[in-house]
């Protein structure tokens, strides 16, 4: 399923070309994740309560056209790949007109204890509702 989020691009935000800068869109893309957990009942918060951590492992980055001052990004986040260990996120974001602005796939380990694990079904049954 894909959960879509948006938000303004702020002046804070950009750099002296009034670009979104580079390293906001890291923080773009965590708040999209975030709301989507938090869509599918499983925010962050709940997750730690139960021992359980997501922790990026790799990310890969395509920045495709600038977003600029002011505009409203709309980021399309899914998981395109899921196991009990591991799953791999597509994002990406979108300008007012539509077009892409940027793609990242986002690569997350499931953790327990501070270590990889296969996560129990009952919160299986969370993750799956964003594949």
């Amino acid at each position: 399923m894909i959960k879509d989020y948006h938000k303004r691009v702020y002046g804070f935000e950009c750099d002296i070309y009034g670009h979104l800068n580079n390293a906001n869109y890291l923080h773009l893309l965590e708040e999209a994740r975030s709301e989507a957990m938090t869509d599918i009942d499983m925010p962050i918060n709940k997750l730690a309560d139960l021992g359980w951590s997501v922790y990026i492992h790799r990310f890969e980055l395509d920045y495709v056209k600038p977003l600029m001052l002011e505009e409203i990004a709309t980021v399309k986040s899914e998981i395109v790949e899921l196991n009990k260990v591991r799953s791999k996120w597509l994002q990406q974001v979108y300008n007012p007109a539509g077009d892409l602005c940027f793609r990242a796939y986002v690569y997350v380990v499931h953790v327990h204890g501070g270590k990889p694990a296969r996560v129990p079904d009952e919160i299986w049954s969370y993750f799956i509702k964003l594949a």
